[in-house]
């Protein structure tokens, strides 16, 4: 007997391909997720409106933005003017379409005098719909 070396079949050999039958079975879970919800997510009612000829759809309402800052200066349409300015610039937009809505910006440091000026200003000018504008509260600070 001779004391050589013995031969060893060689061991198997690491896999280095990347399976990809988990990733396979993950999307089609997601995908028959989102089939069945898909039309849970549209829950409108579902009409036939009749056709007619009569109607037509009415145009998006007109607006023009006032704003008075801390220094009661007025702008329209982010243009700073004086009040004189800003009467015949209504009376403008006032003479082009009367139901014009004006949404009134006012800083909270403005005396209430000055903006009443502005608003009197835009009656006069006949523009009748004013809207006030504010901020929605924020979550209180601990701090305060």
């Amino acid at each position: 007997m001779a004391f050589g070396r013995l031969e060893r079949t060689p061991g198997p050999q690491p896999m280095s391909d990347i399976n990809v039958t988990p990733l396979v079975d993950v999307m089609l879970v997601l995908v028959v997720i989102f089939i069945i919800t898909a039309p849970l997510l549209a829950s409108t009612i579902r009409l036939d409106l009749p056709k007619i000829d009569a109607a037509k759809p009415a145009d998006t309402p007109k607006f023009v933005t006032l704003v008075v800052d801390k220094t009661g200066q007025a702008f329209m349409n982010d243009q700073p003017l004086s009040l004189d300015q800003l009467a015949a610039r209504l009376l403008e937009t006032a003479g082009r379409s009367p139901e014009t809505e004006v949404q009134l910006r006012a800083d909270e440091g403005v005396p209430y005098g000055k903006v009443v000026q502005v608003m009197g200003v835009a009656q006069k000018a006949g523009l009748n719909r004013i809207g006030f504008v504010a901020d929605s509260p924020s979550v209180p600070s601990a701090g305060r």
